[in-house]
């Protein structure tokens, strides 16, 4: 891929170099050849990839005054955000197309014929599988679930029946997309569980990426609801009847409960836990380990944007930092010594 059409798709200024130059691959600072591309965005960094061998290199306006005579230099507001959708750019696609040895496709399926389905993968009944997804070994695809153009099944994914995933989806290896919720309906008399039904549906929207080991279960009547541009960590589980808003960056080991939603860009970190039929608003960013309770909304209404909240019940960081700072104090309050009788 040359660089002009690089230029052409994202933007940016070209302040120096070659336009036809050649750009192959995208590389870290220290191990970048002459048609890799480099990013930077501190001064610091901008003086290492300059003396690099990188012949690509993208930096923010302004960064350096001179540019070393030999290098292509791409400025831009976000050098990291160009870096990473030109990788994505010059990514070489595989040229694996077709069914492969031992895969098990059902005669009903509807297949593009640009698919590729590896080796003891199995494709349901009434499935529909758009053009340039990739199955991977060992995935396993319900019947009638609906997988979208261009996206990435790794291997052993398991997607339970009726599933709908849409258009330039990542599932990574591993994942569990559709399972039954955790749902039981308790006998008063008995103490017995009955499970309730689990019949609704679950839809994933365009761009979404699900990480490693995740679960996502479906709706109990009606749907659960992953909406565009969402990323998932590994090891997270999603409860049946949630929606998880657009652009939601949810990571590793977080558990959210049934019947719960997320807000539009909202964060939540590590390990955080959400209750049952909780909502979290727009844009809240909920740290490390944090937990609301059941029922609960939690909005950064009033509180300045970027706000971390923290804690259990979680609250802004600040105050939780305040609470700790007091309650240290209080510890080192030295008690009087009891009186002695004489």
């Amino acid at each position: 891929m040359i660089l002009q059409e690089l230029l052409d798709e994202l933007g940016g200024n070209l302040v120096q170099g070659d336009p036809e130059w050649i750009v192959d691959a995208v590389s870290e600072v220290e191990k970048a050849s002459a048609f890799d591309l480099a990013f930077a965005e501190s001064e610091a960094v901008a003086q290492a990839a300059l003396k690099s061998n990188a012949g690509t290199v993208v930096i923010k306006p302004g960064t350096l005054k001179e540019y070393p005579h030999g290098k292509c230099i791409v400025e831009t507001n976000q050098p990291k955000l160009w870096f990473a959708k030109a990788a994505k750019l010059v990514r070489k696609p595989s040229l694996s197309i077709g069914i492969a040895q031992g895969a098990v496709v059902a005669p009903d399926s509807k297949v593009d014929p640009a698919v590729f389905v590896g080796a003891n993968a199995v494709v349901g009944s009434h499935a529909w599988i758009g053009s340039g997804t990739r199955i991977g070994a060992g995935a396993i695809i319900g019947e009638f679930v609906k997988i979208g153009v261009e996206c990435q099944i790794y291997p052993r994914v398991v997607i339970y029946p009726g599933v709908t995933i849409g258009d330039h989806v990542i599932v990574h290896a591993g994942a569990v997309l559709g399972g039954d919720g955790f749902g039981y309906v308790r006998d008063a008399e008995t103490g017995a569980y009955t499970h309730f039904p689990q019949q609704g549906t679950l839809v994933v929207e365009n761009d979404v990426e699900i990480g490693a080991n995740t679960t996502i279960d479906r709706g109990a009547l009606k749907e659960t609801r992953i909406r565009r541009g969402t990323k998932i960590d590994n090891l997270v589980h999603v409860g049946h009847n949630c929606d998880i808003g657009e652009d939601v960056i949810l990571v590793a080991l977080t558990g959210i409960s049934g019947s719960s939603t997320v807000g539009k860009g909202a964060v939540l970190a590590g390990q955080v836990g959400i209750g049952d039929h909780v909502h979290v608003g727009d844009g809240v960013i909920l740290g490390g380990q944090s937990g609301v309770f059941n029922g609960k909304t939690i909005t950064n209404e009033g509180l300045r944007p970027g706000t971390v909240m923290f804690g259990t019940p979680a609250r802004p960081l600040k105050q939780v930092l305040r609470e700790q700072a007091t309650l240290s104090r209080l510890a080192k309050v030295k008690r009087p010594a009891p009186e002695t009788a004489e």
